[in-house]
């Protein structure tokens, strides 16, 4: 809810009372520590400090990252870890992250800073990925344990992770195995070592035993705790992407800068109009600018009423909606060439409340430059001087205001700020048109358009033309030139084998983007074999990525063989067998999406700009960030502004968006949320030598969401 505060009558004194907001430095005790919101995170440039940090990019949480592989990097001591502000102790950094358990020297006196460090402030430890040792609470792998691939392993979460930093989950997490010949994920597997307080939290069975081994345990010891991360992993592997968010409640405790949700959105393009169909033979598509000269006889892909209530059946099922993105002169056509009758727009408009609509324009013309598709690929129309022949605005304006008057005719509920044009085209498309069509972006204005869809694959980032801002869309490889799954199949041996197995040896002239499939896949199994589980994989990957861009198919999917749904089902079936009920799918418009990441590039140049702070003292969060910047932040459920309630709950917590106006904003954890308990400062750390990470020789549900505002 957008709250508007009235400033005029008050001043700053009394608007800092009436909301409760703190005027000064406290004037009570001055013992307990201020613990900063920020992360450190120490890189020995591997591929597991890069995930924590990518997941900590991706939900804005902020860190400092010191690079081990770098010599001018900082000395990591007492006063780069602490100091005193205001007369409080300082701990600068909420959490530590370490390649291993230990990645120094033996005898560090980095190592031993932070084991000092970690006691006094009871600041925890993730070691992103370690060996199995006594020093890491574990026994060597070679007593019983294992070591080597899990390759294809279903882990699961035990009933400590699931009561804690794992709760949103809903037990299995499985390793990828996308490769027989490629190993994906090495492990080691091992049991708590004699007398180690070692909690497992994810765990998988040990090769030739019945025991389960450790794979993310926590180990308390010293003073300390460590979350012993024991397999190797990237970003982007699936198994990582689906601990992510537990490794960061976990350092944390659930309080921090930042949030992530699971995104998933699915665009339908083209509908009432018909889609060209992809020939077999000609291996292109009759109709479309990729036959010449008039090659081929058209053969139109156009869904049936019968689709549409396939359609509202299969949303009711899985509890999502789609957005059907429409060209409103397909319904003219159509009625023009069967006497007034159009069965499918008849049925659509019927049930229109059952999905959401967004503007394609009228008739789906392209709006960039006028092309010329004498050729293949085809070219822009130049002037007698050379420069660009582009669409004029006149035309521009038609396909958008018509269409709009179409749906509102037919009361459709749109949102008239939304708009993707044919082809997302009038942007800028390489190589034939490196710029956006000049008069773009005028006539968006003219017509109240803010948010323009673009194509993910060639526009990826959030940019302005004129006042509108673009919302990239992830093109799904289920094409839009086919009814069937031969078809499909057809069409991607095509694009994906070489010249020799009777490709088009695209994948061949452009090895960076396109790899080549080691042989044709078969027309009758391909599609389910290797297309569906390809492609559930890529956009589930999405999905768990923090990722709210929506994805994008066409309305020629869902009709015929219906070759959509096998994805869309993987995806969502996927997930649900994945994921507890308090974490279910975030299904958003696209004005929303645009929104999510609209703030999200506001509040990532401010944190990357020094312009937020945070800390918390005990049970209150106290935030500073410039006015009108949208804070986000993810806290135990309870958690309370002046205002009211922070958030919404999502993953057993609340986090949300809620506006600075300049000055230090307070919000109030629940009396649950106590801090982590630290040792006084008469105590004495713990002695003996900083642990080292050397390995002895030889040992080897889905429902709708509206962000707050």
């Amino acid at each position: 809810m957008k709250r508007t505060i009235r400033t005029t009558a008050l001043t700053v004194g009394a608007l800092i009372a009436a909301l409760g907001l703190q005027a000064g430095p406290a004037q009570a005790d001055t013992t307990t520590p201020r613990i900063d919101l920020r992360v450190l995170l120490v890189s020995d440039g591997g591929p597991a400090t890069a995930a924590v940090a990518a997941e900590l990019d991706a939900a804005g949480t902020p860190y400092t990252r010191v690079d081990l592989t770098r010599s001018d990097r900082p000395v990591i001591g007492p006063g780069f870890l602490a100091d005193t502000v205001g007369g409080r102790p300082r701990a600068k950094y909420q959490a530590v992250v370490l390649p291993n358990d230990n990645p120094f020297a033996a005898g560090s006196a980095e190592m031993a800073a932070l084991a000092s460090y970690e006691q006094t402030y009871a600041i925890p430890q993730v070691d992103a990925y370690t060996y199995a040792r006594p020093e890491a609470g574990l026994q060597y792998p070679v007593a019983g344990g294992y070591s080597g691939s899990i390759d294809g392993v279903q882990a699961e979460v035990t009933a400590a992770g699931r009561t804690g930093p794992f709760g949103y989950l809903d037990g299995t997490v499985p390793f990828e195995d996308d490769s027989p010949t490629v190993g994906e994920s090495y492990a080691y597997l091992s049991t708590p070592a004699a007398g180690a307080d070692f909690t497992p939290y994810v765990q998988a069975p040990i090769p030739g035993t019945s025991r389960q081994g450790s794979l993310v345990g926590e180990y308390r010891h010293d003073g300390r705790r460590e979350l012993v991360v024991t397999f190797v992993y990237n970003r982007y592997q699936e198994q990582f992407r689906l601990l992510a968010r537990g490794i960061v409640e976990w350092m944390t405790g659930g309080v921090h800068l930042g949030a992530s949700r699971n995104y998933f959105a699915v665009h339908v393009d083209d509908v009432f109009a018909a889609d060209d169909r992809w020939d077999t033979q000609l291996n292109c598509t009759p109709g479309d600018v990729d036959c010449t000269n008039g090659a081929g006889t058209p053969s139109p892909i156009r869904m049936t009423a019968a689709d549409v209530d396939h359609a509202t059946a299969w949303q009711d099922s899985h509890h999502f909606t789609l957005d059907m993105v429409y060209n409103g002169a397909g319904s003219v056509d159509q009625r023009e060439d069967d006497n007034g009758v159009d069965q499918l727009a008849d049925k659509l408009i019927a049930d229109r409340a059952r999905f959401r609509w967004v503007n394609h324009t009228y008739t789906h013309a392209f709006l960039g430059c006028e092309q010329n598709t004498t050729v293949v690929p085809w070219t822009c129309r130049t002037n007698a001087d050379g420069s660009t022949k582009w669409v004029d605005p006149g035309t521009i304006n038609n396909e958008i205001a018509t269409n709009r008057a179409w749906g509102q005719a037919a009361g459709l509920p749109l949102q008239n700020d939304e708009l993707v044009t044919g082809e997302h085209s009038g942007l800028r498309i390489l190589p034939q048109q490196p710029a956006d069509n000049p008069n773009l972006a005028p006539v968006l204005a003219l017509n109240g358009v803010a948010w323009l869809a673009s194509d993910n694959s060639r526009d990826p980032e959030q940019r302005k033309v004129g006042a509108a801002t673009t919302v990239s869309r992830y093109p799904m490889n289920v094409f839009y030139n086919a009814g069937r799954a031969a078809e499909q199949v057809d069409e991607y041996n095509w694009l994906y084998t070489s010249r020799a197995q009777g490709g088009s040896g695209v994948c061949e002239d452009d090895p960076a983007t396109t790899t080549c499939l080691p042989a044709p896949l078969d027309t009758g199994t391909g599609y389910s074999g290797h297309i569906v589980p390809l492609e559930t994989r890529i956009a589930l990957g999405h999905v768990l990525s923090n990722d709210p861009k929506p994805h994008f198919i066409h309305q020629s999917n869902l009709a015929e063989d219906r070759i959509a749904y096998p994805v869309l089902d993987g995806v969502i079936d996927g997930y649900d067998g994945l994921f507890a009920d308090n974490t279910p799918l975030v299904n958003l418009r696209m004005r929303d999406i645009g929104a999510e990441l609209q703030r999200r590039a506001a509040w990532k140049a401010a944190v990357s700009a020094g312009q937020v702070t945070a800390y918390r003292i005990g049970g209150a969060v106290t935030v500073q960030a410039p006015a009108g910047l949208a804070v986000t932040a993810t806290l135990p459920t309870g958690t309370t502004l002046p205002t009211g309630a922070f958030g919404s709950p999502y993953a057993g917590e609340v986090s949300g968006w809620t506006a600075s106006i300049g000055i230090p904003l307070v919000l109030t954890l629940p009396t649950a949320a106590t801090a982590p308990s630290a040792r006084t400062a008469d105590e004495a750390p713990a002695t003996g030598p900083a642990p080292d990470a050397k390995v002895p020789a030889g040992v080897t549900r889905q429902v709708p969401y509206t962000p707050d505002s």
